[in-house]
């Protein structure tokens, strides 16, 4: 029922009429006195129509001077007041002019408030405001035969104009920054998930394009092997056989080549762009710094680029994925407390990478197996092993890159440091 109303446009004009009556009767006195208040009605009703855009200005104006009128007559019987009905109605029948005529003025603004600087709205708020309050004194001057204003009456009245909108521009100034600020981070939140679910699905359709590959060349492999059994008539039987399963595995290629299609174009439709090399640093310490939570461990991590290293990157989805691999590996090895640290330069046309943890480093015996398919040392609480892909899927992303990936114990933790070295003219994109 509440969202019904939040989205109806009828209900939303009762609110604001409704809402500018009731703050009418609330006045600021900035001095002592009641020579000079400001009524709020007038601040409500602009900062209505401004944070309400969707809203048909003028008949939410009608709307809101026509309650306006009867809310003042209503109070008028109501305080027991000497006038009668028609006499209260003629009374504050400029009120309801005034609302009319500054709806009808911003609705000849409408379309380009949003270009107005924050003061320059203010400015032409207030000249709205005037030039509304002059009609209503015109609607009072006929109405009621009242006396014109003298000057000084005219510079109260334009006084007030400034002050009030000024102040209520303001407060719309300031929910708007809020609104924006609140938009950047959910922003920045749905970047980050489409990072993290591009850098994770790049690893999948890297893997997918070699498995192809490799179906590929079982394939032919197969079918020569058919054929040479088909040359020999003792060996028909098993040469059916053996090209049963070459057009099984033909059938499996091509379904893994349509959904390597449909991966590579949800990738490009997800994550698209270009990104420095600080980002992915950075990104990548926030997502790990969460699995190190997850984990209930306390790691510390720390970056450094110099400025004259930190390039844009087309490839960002790729070097995510190294740095995701070999991050997360570190918080995995590290026992309870510890550090981690990341660190990028360029040296003599590379662009060399670093993760460095404090964890308990590799022995030698095992580095030369530690990038093989199926090798692991870590194993959880039960005994079992990991997998023993994620290193091995590392190096076949650097392979792809001709790069190079080495690691070495880290003299000043004890730990181990993973060291990528990629030609940086296959990485930096000119700007």
């Amino acid at each position: 029922m509440g969202h019904f109303i939040l989205k109806s446009k009828y209900a939303q004009i009762i609110i604001v009429a409704a809402g500018t009556a009731l703050a009418g009767e609330f006045k600021i006195n900035p001095f002592d006195g009641d020579i000079f208040r400001i009524a709020m009605g007038s601040s409500a009703f602009l900062l209505f129509l401004l944070l309400m855009r969707r809203l048909p200005y003028i008949s939410t104006g009608i709307a809101t001077g026509i309650v306006v009128l009867l809310f003042r007559t209503g109070l008028d019987a109501a305080g027991g007041a000497e006038l009668s009905f028609v006499q209260s109605l003629t009374s504050h029948f400029s009120a309801m002019v005034y609302y009319i005529v500054f709806a009808i003025l911003m609705h000849l603004l409408k379309s380009r408030l949003d270009t107005f600087h924050p003061l320059v709205l203010g400015g032409v708020a207030s000249l709205i405001d005037l030039v509304s309050n002059e009609m209503e004194l015109l609607t009072r001057l006929i109405v009621l035969d009242s006396a014109s204003f003298r000057l000084n009456e005219w510079t109260y009245l334009m006084v007030i104009a400034v002050i009030r909108t000024y102040f209520t521009t303001g407060v719309y100034s300031s929910i708007s920054v809020s609104q924006l600020r609140i938009a950047q981070r959910e922003q920045k939140q749905r970047i980050e998930q489409m990072l993290g679910f591009g850098s994770g699905l790049y690893g999948e359709v890297f893997y997918l394009k070699k498995s192809i590959g490799t179906l590929e060349s079982v394939t032919l492999s197969s079918y020569d092997l058919y054929r040479n059994l088909k040359a020999g008539e003792e060996h028909q039987l098993y040469s059916r056989q053996v090209l049963d399963i070459t057009q099984q595995i033909h059938e499996v290629k091509k379904d893994t080549q349509r959904i390597l299609a449909g991966l590579v174009k949800l990738v490009e439709r997800e994550v698209t762009g270009d990104m420095r090399l600080s980002g992915i640093l950075s990104f990548t310490v926030k997502s790990n710094a969460k699995y190190a939570e997850m984990l209930g461990k306390s790691i510390s991590f720390s970056t450094h680029i110099p400025q004259d290293s930190d390039y844009t990157t087309a490839s960002y989805i790729p070097l995510l994925t190294l740095l995701n691999n070999l991050t997360a590996n570190a918080v995995e090895v590290i026992k309870g407390i510890g550090s981690v640290s990341l660190d990028i330069y360029e040296k003599a046309g590379s662009t060399i990478l670093t993760v460095t943890d404090s964890g308990g480093g590799i022995k030698e015996r095992d580095r030369e197996l530690l990038f093989e398919p199926g090798f692991t040392t870590k194993f959880d609480e039960e005994g079992i092993a990991a997998t023993g892909i994620g290193l091995s899927h590392v190096r076949d992303i650097v392979d792809a890159f001709e790069g190079e990936i080495t690691v070495h114990k880290a003299s000043h933790t004890g730990g181990a440091m993973f060291q990528i070295i990629l030609p940086t003219a296959k990485l930096r994109k000119e700007e």
